[in-house]
């Protein structure tokens, strides 16, 4: 009995130190996979949640840009332009935490949300709060910033799986350039709508990424 005792007082230093490294490793991993300027999942981990919340309840699917991102770095200079995205990409995590949802950074100025969404007054209540947060000013240095966005919001059908998203995204886009084609702001759209621009690439026409070797990164269309 006292052998078994001294090898399990023993082992237990090594089982300590094996699970410090495994949480030690996971955060890691997960630190990997975020965007390291705003702070919210990259591409495909982001991708990855909103195809498995899909499943299990009611959602929508939002694609939003900033508006004029391109003349803020031109004018102010790269460092302004990382701090508008930092304060966006904090202000979407906050937003989309309390409508039980996640958030990416697509590239650039790209981002894109999945959140819960029951009925449409309770869509249009979380997008107007959005578009709250958002017009809010951001202060970095000696500079204030009034930041447009425009944004393309589609509720998913109910029974919507997991193999939607990349539709339900697509229709989101399309929404949002009709926004940012009438000012900006948001506009809901409807996801079995038939797409009105041409796809390149499984993307709308002009958008970053529909060309070979072209960035992720840069200013809105």
């Amino acid at each position: 009995m006292s052998q078994t005792l001294m090898a399990l007082a023993a082992a237990l230093p090594v089982v300590a130190g094996w699970s410090l490294h495994t949480l030690r490793l996971r955060r890691r991993i997960e630190a990997a996979r975020r965007d390291p300027l705003s702070g919210l999942w990259t591409r495909e981990p982001f991708e990855e949640r909103a195809r498995k919340a899909l499943g299990l309840r009611p959602r929508a699917v939002m694609v939003l840009d900033l508006d004029g991102f391109k003349q803020i770095n031109d004018t102010y200079g790269h460092a302004v332009g990382d701090a508008v995205i930092a304060v966006t990409g904090r202000r979407l995590a906050r937003w989309s935490t309390f409508y039980g949802g996640v958030a990416g950074r697509l590239g650039g100025d790209e981002f894109a949300a999945s959140i819960c969404c029951y009925s449409p007054q309770g869509l249009r209540e979380a997008m107007d709060d959005l578009a709250e947060q958002l017009r809010a000013p951001v202060e970095f240095e000696d500079h204030v910033l009034w930041v447009g966005f425009s944004a393309g919001v589609v509720p998913a059908q109910r029974g919507s799986g997991a193999g939607e998203l990349a539709r339900l995204m697509r229709c989101a886009d399309e929404a949002m350039y009709g926004a940012k084609q009438t000012g900006g702001g948001w506009m809901a759209g409807a996801d079995n709508a038939t797409p009105a621009y041409r796809t390149v690439n499984g993307r709308r026409d002009g958008r970053r990424g529909t060309s070979a070797g072209h960035s992720l990164e840069g200013g809105s269309l």
